[in-house]
């Protein structure tokens, strides 16, 4: 089991808005963008394969990009090449991370940031439960929030997953603005981010989500 000092102390950084990675979780991704086609190729040639993904920050127009404290690093778990030379990438979720200190370019044309993995130790310990949630009524929340806004999903494959698996694939697939997106991103533990995720629902429901047309496969 990886502890903190396996960690890196400098991570390729993917500010991506909307996209939300967490700790043992799977997120695919498109790369295209030449700078991040570099950063890819950087990266699988180093033993740890991780990229920092991050969320920038809302500003107003015309100002420079600045991103959150928080983010979640992800090894490069798969890839595959297209013959127009885009990759399609599996990340998988190792820890959260703090952004520290000024960011640095160097020869990259990427940014790279200087991170801290102090205060996520949970993140590389086993998988958490919840044992506080009441299954059935979540459940019900669930299916209110997936009718009133459009969404479809296998409910018996809901209703068999693990606590954690249930909770922040939840997190990651419902059509969530980016700042709720962080706030499910640095809740402290499964609990938290659970009673986060009901209480945007529950905002959701109350009329306040609108109509969001999409379906969850």
């Amino acid at each position: 089991m990886l502890n903190t000092k396996d960690l890196p102390e400098t991570l390729a950084l993917f500010p991506l808005p909307g996209a939300l990675l967490l700790p043992r979780s799977k997120l695919p991704l498109h790369i295209f963008e030449p700078r991040y086609l570099t950063m890819l190729e950087d990266c699988l040639k180093t033993g740890a394969r991780m990229i920092g993904m991050i969320q920038p920050r809302a500003v107003p127009a015309g100002e420079a990009q600045r991103l959150h404290s928080i983010g979640c690093a992800g090894r490069v778990t798969s890839f595959s090449e297209t013959e127009d030379g885009r990759y399609m990438i599996t990340l998988t979720g190792v820890s959260r991370f703090r952004l520290i200190g000024a960011l640095r370019h160097g020869e990259q044309p990427y940014r790279v940031g200087q991170v801290d993995w102090a205060g996520f130790q949970r993140d590389l310990r086993l998988p958490e439960s919840d044992p506080q949630m009441d299954r059935p009524e979540f459940l019900e929340l669930l299916r209110r929030y997936f009718e009133a806004s459009s969404l479809s999903t296998e409910w018996s494959d809901l209703k068999e997953a693990e606590d954690e698996l249930l909770i922040n694939a939840l997190s990651m697939l419902c059509p969530f603005s980016p700042e709720e997106r962080q706030a499910l991103l640095e809740a402290p533990s499964l609990t938290t981010r659970r009673e986060t995720l009901v209480a945007l629902m529950e905002f959701a429901l109350c009329g306040s989500g609108g109509s969001l047309g999409e379906t969850m496969q």
